[in-house]
C-alpha cells in the first residue's frame, strides 16, 4: 500500500488515544482528515481545535462524498462492535481497511524504528525515548499512547526517518511492526479476554522480540525469559544498571553503568521506582543509537510527564491530589510505592474505576490486594468499555474481597462531594475508564475546599 496515493483518511474510533496521534500524524502530512466516534470527550475536542472534522452518530449519510475508493484510507480501532454502519458501508464497497496497528506497520517498515513494548510502562517509556530523541535532533516522529506534557499532544516530532512507536499486545498489534530497536518492559498477564491464558500472551511476546534479530538491539528486564540485554535499577549484573539512586529537590538522581562505563548525576523527575525503570530503558535504546550523553540528560531533566500517568493535579502544603491511568494490578502497586515514597505518614485515599468485566474478573484478588494497602478506598462501579455485563462480576464482588475497613461503594454522582468531605492529606484517582473525563471537576471542588 502507498500512502503518497492516500488523499482521505477516515477513523472510526478517532477519539482513542492511539487512533487520535495516526489522525494528528495524517493531518500534519496534509491528509484530509474526518472521523467517527461515539461520544465527545477531551481528546476528541481537542482533535476538532486542531481542524479535524468528528461527528458522534454512526450514520453513512456523514461520510464525506468525495471520500472514494482510490483515495481513502480507513483505520478502525478493535473496539468497534461488527455491527458498525459506517464499518461495513466501507467494507461492502471494497475501500482498504485496516487497523491502527497495520498502519502503523506501513509508516515504520520504511523507517528505523524503535518499538517499545510490555504489559506495562510502554506508554512512559516510548514517551521519554521520543523526548530524548527530539531534543537531541534526530528526524523522529513518535507515536504515544498518552498526552506528553512537553508537547501537550501525542503526537513528537515531524520526521521521515526515525520513529517510536508503542508495540501493543492488545489484539497481537505489536506482530505488525517493523523494529531495529526494541525493549519489553514486562510480560504480566493481561488482556486475557483476547488471549485465553498467560502463556499465550507470553508466547505473542516470544513473537514479538523474535522481530528483532540482533539481540544486542532487544532490551529486557531480567526477570523475562527473553535473550537481550539485561537493565535493572540495582542490579549489579544488568548490562545497564542505575545505582547511587538518591532524591534531590524531589527528583531522582542517580549513576548508570553501560557497557561504555559509567554515566554519572542523571536528573528525572518522575516518581516511582517503576518511572525509573522507564528511564532508564529509554536512556538505554538511545545509548545503543548513539544519541549523546549530554542530550539524554538534558532531556531526561527537562520530561514532565503524560496526563493520566501520575499526574498532579494539585500539590499543596495541604492537600495532594494525583490522577492515574492504572488499570491493572502491577501498575496499583506502583502508584501506592510512588505515593509511600513521597509523602511517608500521609493519610492516602484511592479512588478506582475498575476497567472491563473480563479485567476484574481475571485479577479480583489482585485488585483487592493491590487497592487494601491504601488508607482508605472509594471503589466505583466498573467501567465496562467494550464489553458487556458478565454475571457476578460486579465492584461489589471485589469490594468484598477488599481487606480494609475505611471502603465504601461511590456512585459517579456522588464521588466528588465524598471526596471533598474525606480528610485524606492525598487523594489519587486510579483506572482507565471515564474517571479521566471527572478530573477537572473534582480537581476544582477540591480547590474549593482547600481555599
Amino acid at each position: 500500500m502507498n500512502l503518497n496515493q492516500i488523499q482521505n483518511v477516515f477513523f472510526i474510533g478517532i477519539g482513542g488515544i492511539g487512533m487520535s496521534a495516526l489522525a494528528r500524524y495524517f493531518k500534519y502530512i496534509g491528509k484530509n482528515v474526518f472521523g467517527y466516534d461515539k461520544t465527545p470527550t477531551i481528546l476528541t475536542n481537542e482533535l476538532i481545535d486542531s481542524g479535524i472534522d468528528i461527528h458522534f452518530e454512526d450514520e453513512i449519510n456523514l461520510i464525506p462524498k468525495d471520500y472514494f475508493i482510490e483515495n481513502t484510507l480507513v483505520i478502525i480501532t478493535p473496539a468497534v462492535p461488527k455491527n458498525h454502519s459506517q464499518w461495513n458501508y466501507f467494507l461492502e464497497r471494497n475501500y482498504q481497511v485496516k487497523k491502527r496497528a497495520e498502519v502503523l506497520g506501513i509508516i515504520t517498515k520504511d523507517t528505523f524504528c524503535f518499538a517499545v513494548a510490555g504489559t506495562h510502562g510502554k506508554t512512559t517509556t516510548s514517551s521519554i525515548l521520543g523526548h530524548i530523541l527530539h531534543e537531541s535532533g534526530a528526524d523522529v516522529t513518535a507515536f504515544i499512547g498518552g498526552i506528553v506534557e512537553n508537547y501537550n499532544s501525542n503526537l513528537i516530532g515531524s520526521g521521515k526517518t526515525v520513529t517510536v512507536v508503542e508495540a501493543d499486545e492488545f489484539d497481537r498489534s505489536f506482530l505488525h511492526l517493523h523494529p531495529n530497536i526494541a525493549c519489553v518492559t514486562s510480560m504480566d498477564a493481561d488482556h486475557l479476554d483476547i488471549y485465553g491464558t498467560s502463556d499465550a500472551i507470553k508466547e505473542s511476546f516470544t513473537e514479538f522480540a523474535d522481530k528483532v534479530e540482533d539481540k544486542n538491539k532487544l532490551f529486557i528486564t531480567s526477570e523475562l525469559p527473553l535473550s537481550g540485554v539485561v537493565v535493572g535499577v540495582n542490579q549489579e549484573e544488568a548490562v545497564y544498571n542505575a545505582f547511587n539512586i538518591r532524591i534531590v529537590d524531589g527528583s531522582y538522581v542517580f549513576d548508570v553503568k553501560t557497557p561504555n562505563g559509567i554515566l554519572k548525576d542523571f536528573r528525572f523527575g518522575l516518581p516511582g521506582r517503576h518511572n525509573l525503570m522507564n528511564a532508564l530503558m529509554a536512556l538505554a535504546m538511545a545509548v545503543n543509537f548513539g544519541t549523546p550523553t549530554v542530550a539524554i540528560a538534558r532531556a531526561l531533566a527537562s520530561f514532565k510527564g503524560i496526563r493520566r500517568r501520575f499526574s498532579y493535579q494539585i500539590k499543596s502544603e495541604n492537600l495532594v491530589y494525583i490522577d492515574d491511568y492504572a488499570h491493572h494490578p502491577t501498575e496499583i502497586n506502583a502508584v501506592h510505592q510512588a505515593v509511600r515514597e513521597l509523602y511517608p505518614g500521609k493519610k492516602v485515599l484511592a479512588v478506582f474505576q475498575p476497567h472491563l468485566f473480563s479485567r476484574t474478573r481475571d485479577f479480583v484478588d489482585d485488585f483487592a490486594k493491590s487497592l487494601s494497602q491504601f488508607d482508605e478506598v472509594y471503589l466505583m462501579e466498573i467501567y465496562p468499555a467494550r464489553e458487556l455485563p458478565m454475571e457476578g462480576v460486579t465492584s461489589e464482588w471485589l469490594f468484598s474481597k477488599i481487606d480494609n475497613e475505611n471502603k465504601s461503594i461511590v456512585s459517579k454522582e456522588d464521588l466528588i462531594s465524598m471526596m471533598v468531605q474525606n480528610d485524606a492529606e492525598v487523594m489519587v484517582t486510579i483506572g482507565a475508564g471515564d474517571i479521566g473525563e471527572m478530573v477537572q471537576e473534582i480537581k476544582n471542588a477540591l480547590n474549593e475546599k482547600n481555599i
